[in-house]
Formats: structure tokens, C-alpha cells, sequence
């Protein structure tokens, strides 16, 4: 069995999904509904815009599941024979929206605006240069996790934001612990870990003002049963009643991103084939280091769209 995934913020670049947008008119019009819904011509900054501005979160998370939308309908159209093939649908962090898009759960026209908003909401919860998220290379979660209570008398947040994959874990809180953390890690344990050039720091508990202004939209928001299971960032298991869908979302916001365990759920429910849908190919280095046995298709461009069987 197969599942699909789709990537999350630090995918994007300048030009992504062109070759699709100009080579179908299924890719096309979700890039065009999505400007629509927004009223932002999002599409110019997608393929022709500056990277400062497509970097931009409010910009950035629409973006990409833009791009991951018009290719999933492309791929569904002319490649996906029986979706019956396919077991999950996951995606890490904002991703895990285009895998609601995707599954018909949620409308692409919502979907596009609650991660305008989200992507603000984020932006605006901790002052500029207040917070800070590093990631620790080759360092074991019970390692990170006495460190980080070896701190915790000290003032501020500093919190486990993504457990991607083994030996890449993602740390968020307050900048001056954070910054701590890392050097403790570095001249007590001599492990590796680099600050990340993004200006928030998501998924810890100073996200809380973005949640509980995401919590009030998203209650308002129509969300239908999923055709295909999605798999919860949250639980790290399949959502059984489509109704908590907003509160999971709400929740992903402060919440640790549970990837490396969303993965060996996906696994141990029979899929050994994972595609990523959308850009860059992050999803497809964590899941292979993850578990070496399962197989991963990445589909970022025309020439993987064509050798995909």
C-alpha cells in the first residue's frame, strides 16, 4: 500500500510548480481559484515574485499548499489509477492541510485563507527576534529532553517543535534559551545544532495567541470526512471522527510536529511506498532515514511527474 504526503514551511522557492501551472489547466486553476479566494494575485509571487517576499509566512503557507494542490490534481488525473492504492494521505505542519484539500475534507478556497491567517497569526504571536527555533543533529530525544528540563528553571520556553526523523529534532521557544540549549549540547555533549533562519517559533507553547485566534476560524470552518485517512500531526494516528479536525489543527499550533511517529504509524498499517507531493524533496530524506526499507517518490517537477508509474 501507498501513501502521499506533503511538505511543510522551508520547501518553497521562487518558480515552484511553473512547469505544471503552464503545462496544465487542472494546475492552473487551482493557482488561480487560490488567487481568487485570497484576492492576491499569490500565483505572480509564486513564479515570479521575490524570495523575500514569497519567504513571508503569510505568503509562504498558502503557497506551498498551492502548489501541492495543482499537482496532486494533476497526478490524480492522468497517473492515480485507483486511489484504493493508497492508505494515507499526511503532511507535516502546514502540509497537513493540502492533505485536507486533497482528501476533499476541506474546500480550497477555506483552506487558502485560514493559512493566510495562520501564517499572520504565527508571525505576529512573539515579537521579532523574542524567539528563535535550532535544529539538533544527531542528538537522541531523552538527550534533548534532560537538557532542556536541566533549564528549566531558567526563564522563558524552550520546547521540542518537530521530531522529524532520527539524529533531526527541532527545538522553539525563547531565543536566549534556546541559545542555552545549543551550547550546552555543543560543549557538554559535543552534538551539532544550528539556530534556523525562520522569524517565529512555531509549534511551542508561545504559538498560544495564533491558536486561539485560529481556534475561533477554524470552528467556523465546514470540514467534511476525509476520502482518504489523514494522519494527525497531533496524535501521530489516523483521525477516526472528521469532527475533531479543528481542534487537531488548533492544536498543531503549539503542539510538537509527531513526524518520525506518523511515519511508523503509516508503516506499521501496511504502506511500504511513500510520494511527496509538492516542493523540494525534505519529507522524502526524513522518511528514508526513518525506516531504510520503505521506497519514497518525490514529485516536485515535470520530469518526475512523467516517470511516475
Amino acid at each position: 500500500m501507498k501513501a502521499i504526503v506533503f511538505p511543510g514551511q522551508g520547501s518553497q522557492y521562487v518558480g515552484m510548480g511553473k512547469d505544471f501551472y503552464e503545462s496544465f489547466s487542472e494546475a492552473k486553476e487551482v493557482f488561480h481559484e487560490v488567487d481568487d479566494a485570497l484576492g492576491l494575485k499569490l500565483s505572480n509571487i509564486i513564479l515570479n515574485g521575490t524570495k523575500e517576499k514569497l519567504d513571508l509566512t503569510e505568503n509562504t503557507q498558502p503557497a506551498i499548499m498551492t502548489v501541492g494542490v495543482s499537482i496532486y490534481r494533476v497526478l490524480k488525473k492522468y497517473k492515480i489509477k485507483d486511489l484504493k492504492e493508497y492508505n494515507f494521505f499526511a503532511g507535516h505542519s502546514l502540509g497537513e492541510y493540502t492533505s485536507l484539500i486533497c482528501s476533499d475534507s476541506l474546500s480550497l478556497k477555506d483552506g487558502a485563507r485560514i493559512l493566510k491567517e495562520r501564517g499572520r497569526s504565527m508571525q505576529e504571536a512573539v515579537p521579532i527576534n523574542v524567539g528563535a527555533m535550532a535544529a539538533l543533529l544527531g542528538t537522541e530525544l531523552d538527550l534533548i529532553n534532560e537538557v532542556i528540563k536541566k533549564h528549566s528553571s531558567n526563564e522563558g520556553v524552550a520546547e521540542i517543535s518537530n521530531d522529524n526523523c532520527p539524529g533531526q529534532i527541532v527545538i522553539s521557544g525563547n531565543k536566549h534559551k534556546i541559545n542555552k540549549i545549543i551550547e550546552d549540547l555543543k560543549s557538554n555533549y559535543n552534538k551539532k545544532a544550528i539556530l534556523l533562519p525562520v522569524s517565529a517559533p512555531f509549534h511551542c507553547s508561545l504559538m498560544q495567541p495564533s491558536a486561539d485566534k485560529m481556534n475561533e476560524i477554524l470552528r467556523r470552518t465546514e470540514f467534511k470526512k476525509p476520502v482518504i485517512n489523514i494522519v494527525s500531526n497531533v496524535t501521530a494516528k489516523k483521525i477516526d471522527n472528521f469532527k475533531e479536525i479543528p481542534l487537531l489543527l488548533t492544536k498543531q499550533i503549539t503542539h510538537h510536529v509527531r513526524w518520525r511517529e506518523s511515519v511508523d504509524f503509516m508503516s506499521k498499517n501496511g504502506v511500504k511506498h511513500f510520494i511527496e507531493i509538492g516542493p523540494g524533496k525534505a519529507l522524502t530524506g526524513m522518511i528514508k532515514r526513518i525506516e531504510k526499507e520503505l521506497t519514497v517518490t518525490t514529485i516536485d517537477n515535470i520530469t518526475q511527474f512523467n516517470e511516475f508509474n
